[in-house]
């Protein structure tokens, strides 16, 4: 006798595939949806949409204003993810050569992680004790076609997938970013090519119309692909062209001690494996 929910049933499928575009939707709507936005935007019916709502809020994924009804995501996801960082050791390991650089520079360092088609930041260090500083929250995408943390991972590529990805999340227009902000592919690929002959992105009110900004790729120690970047930034008044310059050998060192203290480097697998301390436990 079949199981009234074999393998062949797609109802598990379609409410997961449902669950997920909630999750995508309200991503977007920092300010949360009612029940009947939710159900009208999705295409799904409103009494379907309520009770994937009802478990997405018993699972502690959502929450719903009590005044006005509306649905907005909790903080829940960006914890595992966050979660997910620190076992696979990245943040861990990142976190003192981050600091370090903060204090060699005085500026804002900051770590961002490849994840599919998006880079996220996920790990920062202050350096800047007085003046203009900028303590952006972490676990915000960063926007790739205005931002020097987007350069540099975009220089990676061939010019038609940097471009790609550029499409699916669109370019930064100048009212929200900086007066900079490239405004198309031609634009972009001269920040590309830039970034390809130095090694690292300069990005001058692109992002905000008062910082600058450098950045470079961090790459994986065994397969060399890119899995990150991480950049120094700062007010265009303290961060000019040759400031910008001078900071590049730290910045480009950095990236490449992030990569050798990665989990799964050889280089740290040798160090663990010549050391007469008990041995390091491996992360998984």
């Amino acid at each position: 006798m079949a199981s009234p929910m074999s393998a062949a049933d797609p109802a598990p499928s379609l409410a997961l595939d449902r669950a997920l575009a909630i999750i995508e939707l309200l991503t977007a709507e920092p300010g949360g949806l009612p029940l009947l936005g939710i159900a009208e935007q999705l295409g799904i019916p409103r009494s379907a949409t309520h009770r994937l709502l009802t478990s997405l809020l018993d699972h502690g994924y959502v929450r719903q204003d009590r005044d006005r009804g509306f649905y907005t995501l909790t903080s829940k996801l960006l914890s595992l993810a966050f979660t997910h960082l620190a076992v696979t050791g990245i943040v861990d390991t990142a976190q003192p050569v981050l600091e370090r650089l903060a204090a060699e520079t005085s500026e804002l360092v900051r770590l961002s992680v490849v994840d599919g088609d998006r880079l996220t930041w996920v790990a920062k260090a202050q350096g800047a004790r007085s003046g203009l500083r900028y303590d952006p929250e972490m676990g915000m995408e960063a926007r790739l076609s205005c931002s020097a943390t987007g350069f540099a991972w975009l220089s990676t590529m061939t010019d038609a997938d940097a471009l790609a990805l550029v499409a699916q999340q669109g370019f930064g227009p100048r009212d929200m970013f900086g007066p900079n902000a490239p405004q198309t592919p031609e634009e972009l690929l001269k920040h590309l090519e830039q970034a390809r002959r130095k090694g690292y992105s300069v990005a001058v009110r692109t992002f905000y119309d008062w910082m600058a900004a450098i950045a470079a790729p961090v790459r994986h120690p065994v397969s060399g692909a890119v899995v990150g970047t991480v950049s120094i930034a700062g007010p265009i008044t303290r961060l000019d062209e040759q400031r910008l310059e001078e900071m590049a050998p730290l910045l480009l060192a950095a990236a490449a001690e992030i990569s050798s203290v990665m989990p799964g480097s050889p280089a740290l697998a040798h160090r663990a494996g010549s050391s007469s301390a008990a041995p390091v436990r491996r992360v998984s």
